[in-house]
């Protein structure tokens, strides 16, 4: 692969599998560690990918990379999926009245801590699908499933979400 299409790949990439690594790791530092390993990964057989395959395999790839971490540690504990001391500057917000914002931020965090309770497997099609916006055929590509596997997990995890939710006394109004 030439250095000008690895480049490339890492401007448009780079952060979205940041972004990614960082909701299964919890750790920043992890996060960038795993990316740079995924792109180290993708200089030796990236060339025969290109556009939107290149996306998903490039997540296959951070994905496994993540797996093959935790693997390393033997505990789950050591790599929690939400990091849930955020900056104080991410707390604030420019605009609208603060209440919205604290309530806003109440139901993001309410929601992070209920993925803390659903598998890998789970969390990772709920973040492809829903933050990463991936096509269902990404998704399997990304994870090496079929599409109806796909959409049979998705709405498992789905499912599976609410009923942690209610399972912890959590009603629809807070996970809006």
């Amino acid at each position: 692969m030439k250095n000008q299409q690895l480049e490339q790949l890492f401007k448009l990439y780079s952060k979205p599998l940041y972004y990614f690594l960082l909701k299964l790791s919890g750790s920043s530092h992890l996060a960038e560690d795993l990316t740079q390993e995924t792109f180290v990964r993708a200089t030796i057989s990236l060339h025969t990918y290109q556009g939107e395959q290149a996306r998903a395999w490039l997540f296959k790839v951070a994905r496994n990379i993540y797996i093959d971490e935790w693997r390393k540690r033997k505990r789950r504990e050591s790599i929690p999926f939400i990091n849930r001391f955020k900056p104080a500057e991410e707390m604030i917000s420019p605009y609208g009245l603060p209440e919205d914002t604290a309530l806003a931020q109440e139901q993001r965090d309410d929601l992070n801590v209920l993925f803390n309770y659903l598998p890998e497997h789970y969390r990772t099609i709920l973040y492809l699908r829903e933050v990463a916006e991936f096509s269902y055929s990404e998704i399997a590509n990304t994870m090496d499933l079929s599409v109806d596997q796909v959409k049979v997990t998705l709405h498992r995890s789905r499912k599976k979400l609410e009923t942690i939710a209610q399972q912890k006394g959590w009603h629809d109004d807070r996970m809006e």
